[in-house]
């Protein structure tokens, strides 16, 4: 085999639609186009996501900042300040919080918040701390167990 043996594979290569070269030629006067319009003409097609003047999809969505988590964990929510009334070293727990009439509603799983001041040792379990909460427990002489719920 030589170079110049080489060919393209038959049937691989198509001959290019002359179009508007007259009706014999199948893609007469419109080009197969149809009649008018905006695709019609030379260049015409409107670009990814044009939706005919419409406020299009991609500039309608949410950009940045407050997209809606769609499963969001809902907590139920207590500060540490709350806890100051508890005698020492009582285990803190959801249920043991509504039994003392301190929390109200279940609305999920117990999370702790750090506001106010905890002077009191106490052991509470709970889904989650945040970082103030932890750190005023423990400075008290209680202890942050988290546990899954």
């Amino acid at each position: 085999m030589r170079i110049h043996d080489l060919a393209p594979q038959k049937g691989s290569k198509k001959r290019k639609r002359r179009l508007g070269r007259g009706i014999s030629a199948g893609q007469g006067a419109s080009s197969g186009k149809g009649m008018r319009g905006q695709k019609a003409r030379a260049g015409g097609n409107t670009r990814p996501g044009f939706e005919g003047g419409q406020m299009p999809l991609y500039r309608r969505l949410p950009k940045l900042k407050h997209f809606t988590v769609i499963n969001r964990k809902h907590y139920t929510t207590i500060n540490v300040s709350k806890l100051g009334s508890l005698p020492a070293n009582t285990e803190v727990t959801l249920t043991s919080l509504m039994e003392a009439g301190i929390v109200t509603t279940n609305d999920g799983p117990l999370k702790m918040l750090g506001d106010g001041d905890l002077t009191v040792p106490l052991n509470v379990k709970a889904s989650a701390f945040t970082a103030g909460a932890r750190q005023k427990i423990e400075a008290a002489g209680g202890s942050c167990e988290v546990i899954d719920a």
